[in-house]
């Protein structure tokens, strides 16, 4: 089995083009989706409370407060991170585990692949990527936050200028899905060839 990451900074289109690779038939593992399993678990919330006094809120994370809280200072962030990550680390192994056999190709779905070091398990990466006022525009309307939000949010990731460097396939996320499925298509027809 080949995986591959397909990665972007905030609002670059790396769902799009995870959900025609979805489409298109292959396993893809959501690692939003399975941050957003995490916060739902109750051992997990007792933990972020302990760590974080205030971030949870009538049994949910208030994630507004807990922004505030780590995107100003990177160690928190971190220790945040820290609590999270082992987590998904045990979920992607999973995952691959249990399709490793049905499946010749699987994708991740991942915006911090370089920053957490999972590049290193991936033999192939495709990442997304739009100008960076589109980019901003898309997240401000998508999660009704201020510029200031975008810049916070953004600023915490890796740069899509240094991942250029980094990766196998870009994708200009900034046409058409129809467009998008043929690119995601050669791109997919090279890994079979891998």
């Amino acid at each position: 089995m080949k995986l591959a990451a397909i990665t972007g900074s905030i609002g670059c289109g790396k769902t799009t083009l995870a959900k025609i690779a979805s489409d298109l038939g292959y396993a893809v593992f959501d690692v939003d989706a399975w941050v957003r399993r995490i916060y739902r678990n109750k051992v997990f919330l007792q933990q972020l409370e302990n760590l974080f006094k205030g971030s949870v809120k009538n049994g949910a994370a208030d994630k507004k407060y807990l922004r505030s809280i780590v995107f100003n200072d990177k160690e928190k962030l971190e220790d945040l991170e820290n609590l999270i990550y082992p987590k998904l680390h045990l979920m992607m192994k999973n995952a691959i585990r249990k399709n490793a056999k049905r499946n010749n190709i699987c994708f991740l779905d991942i915006a911090l692949l370089f920053e957490k070091g999972w590049d290193k398990y991936c033999d192939f990466i495709i990442l997304a990527d739009v100008d960076y006022e589109i980019q901003k525009q898309r997240v401000m309307i998508r999660d009704n936050i201020s510029e200031d939000g975008f810049e916070m949010i953004n600023n915490a990731q890796m740069n899509n200028e240094k991942k250029k460097n980094l990766v196998d396939a870009v994708v200009d996320t900034n046409k058409p899905i129809n467009v998008l499925k043929v690119e995601m298509i050669n791109i997919i027809r090279c890994l079979e060839m891998m």
